[in-house]
């Protein structure tokens, strides 16, 4: 994560926590609030761990790699190409037998 990453998440983390400072000093200790202060305290623990962690090298999705045509190195069958009109070398040309 790029330090402007991180820095953002620590912003956002502690508007995060001022909101529920003032929650909990709307609704005291309700179980709804002490899961949310718990909620915030994993998140900056985590952001900590992320910050310490060595960057991970982006791996291919599987919807990458099923996007992958694979083009084989042999000649294309002539046949594909009759009566196909050759625009880069001067127009379609009949050939008669």
């Amino acid at each position: 994560m790029s330090t402007t990453e991180m820095s953002e998440l620590r912003r956002t983390i502690g508007q995060l926590r001022q909101c529920v400072g003032a929650l909990r000093a709307r609704y005291g200790e309700a179980p709804a609030v002490r899961r949310l202060v718990n909620d915030v305290e994993r998140l900056d623990i985590d952001a900590v761990d992320l910050d310490q962690a060595p960057p991970v090298p982006v791996q291919p999705t599987s919807a990458d790699r099923a996007n992958v045509v694979p083009v084989p190195d042999t000649p294309y069958d002539p046949a594909l190409w009759q009566g196909a009109d050759d625009e880069g070398v001067g127009g379609y040309q009949r050939h008669q037998r």
